[in-house]
């Protein structure tokens, strides 16, 4: 395995910023987003390190001797929006662009995409899944013709009132996995698996490791701390957010032990990137570089260098 982090803590820095961060601080890759140029939609959104619009052989080859310059690999390109959005305009902007991210992989040698089947919150699974087929069959082809994989992260991106009542994406259990590659069986279509998002789901994190053993191409290093006492008060209908926050790896409610004892059971060899959501850290750019320190640290027990 490699340990990696997830470069949108470090928005503010540029490609090599990012890379020379990840060599001092001892990581092994980086994924690396590839948002269109813009604003951000929400919080870890819209950042920039790769622009895939136009991304061309050139620009891959520049990328290329920066990131080898650094001595550090890239786990996969990030672009997380919601491509099932009602919208069908929205949509399409959101659908191009993950085939702009798929030829830049594709041009740059790396070999998987990270991202979202999306959803649209206000309708059900059964109502949707027609259009989610529609969508996404044709983007697995498109990643299959360009020699990429593609791992759709399980968070079901519900934490606040605007993702209400059922979040903007689908891939959030492992009934739906099970029904997405029944539907869609490309041996290129996984996931990029984040525990966090099971535990506060009130869901087991390690038994999907075994059942989707073979579709695990990606993992998110994230951990969750629950409040019980404000859940017993709010209940699981209320936002997410309202009882659970995002911790650094070590600081929550994951057993990493027992996760990585059974991850390496599976025969998983993949990237393991921590992803930085935890707020007691982002006053500054020096406490981001911190967190990554702080969990490469941590997660080096269950992946030496």
């Amino acid at each position: 395995m490699k340990l990696g982090f997830v470069s949108a803590i470090l928005a503010e820095l540029d490609l090599q910023g990012v890379v020379e961060t990840a060599a001092e601080e001892g990581y092994d890759c980086v994924e690396l987003l590839c948002w269109p140029r813009g604003k951000a939609e929400r919080r870890y959104a819209g950042v920039t390190h790769i622009d895939a619009t136009d991304f061309s052989e050139s620009d891959a080859r520049q990328v290329r001797a920066v990131v080898e310059d650094a001595g550090v690999g890239i786990s996969g390109l990030g672009y997380y929006p919601n491509p099932l959005v009602p919208d069908p305009d929205e949509s399409a902007v959101y659908v191009e662009h993950i085939r702009n991210v798929v030829r830049a992989a594709s041009l740059l040698g790396v070999d998987l995409v990270n991202t979202f089947t999306g959803r649209d919150p206000a309708r059900s699974v059964e109502d949707q899944w027609p259009r989610f087929l529609a969508v996404w069959r044709p983007l697995v082809a498109f990643a299959e013709e360009h020699g990429v994989r593609i791992a759709i992260e399980n968070w079901p991106m519900l934490f606040t009132q605007d993702e209400w009542p059922g979040g903007k994406n689908l891939a959030y259990s492992p009934a739906i996995w099970r029904r997405m590659f029944e539907d869609i069986p490309s041996d290129r279509f996984g996931l990029n698996y984040d525990p966090s998002h099971m535990i506060w789901q009130q869901m087991d994190c390690l038994r999907p490791l075994r059942t989707f053993a073979d579709r695990l191409f990606h993992v998110h290093a994230k951990d969750v701390r629950l409040d019980r006492n404000r859940l017993d008060e709010v209940g699981i209908l209320a936002t997410p957010l309202e009882y659970h926050t995002p911790k650094l790896p070590g600081l929550g409610d994951v057993d990493w032990g027992r996760f990585f004892s059974v991850l390496t059971d599976t025969g998983y060899d993949g990237p393991v990137c921590v992803e930085v959501e935890d707020r007691a850290y982002e006053h500054s750019l020096e406490a981001r570089k911190l967190s990554l320190r702080q969990s490469a640290a941590y997660l080096r027990t269950f992946v030496p260098a």
